[in-house]
């Protein structure tokens, strides 16, 4: 078991709006991953940020995520993910997902992980996938 963390969680921690301690709380002993897809979407928000402050902060954040263990994306990640968005286009949602979540949750559902994210509505209806959604932080 584990938990593979939605890109909004790891924003909000280092906004200061969520935490470490809050994470902890619900995952416990079990182990916390990063997959390529945070690190893509935190990336393209360095890369559109105008101000240099900001930009230099969220810098220093990636640089501190490269200490976490980051998930492959593999052959198996694309089997699931195909027949996810499969079933998802089935059940008429080809419109309402987004790539990168569906991305993150065939991880998940590839390991059996737990995803944990503010956005459960981004998940809902996924099949195999385990969400575990926390409030939004005010």
């Amino acid at each position: 078991m584990g938990f593979l963390i939605d890109t909004d969680i790891w924003v909000a921690v280092e906004r200061g709006t969520l935490a470490p301690a809050d994470i902890h709380a619900v995952t416990g002993t079990e182990p916390v991953f990063l997959s390529p897809v945070n690190v893509a979407e935190l990336q393209m928000g360095i890369e559109l940020v105008a101000d240099e402050a900001t930009r230099r902060k969220a810098l220093a954040a990636m640089r501190r995520l490269r200490r976490k263990p980051l998930l492959r994306l593999d052959y198996d990640t694309g089997e699931v993910f195909g027949h996810l968005a499969a079933q998802l286009r089935k059940q008429g949602r080809s419109e309402e997902f987004r790539i990168m979540d569906l991305w993150l949750a065939a991880q998940a559902v590839q390991r059996k992980f737990s995803l944990l994210t503010f956005n459960a509505r981004h998940f809902k209806d996924i099949p195999g996938l385990k969400v575990v959604a926390l409030p939004q932080p005010h």
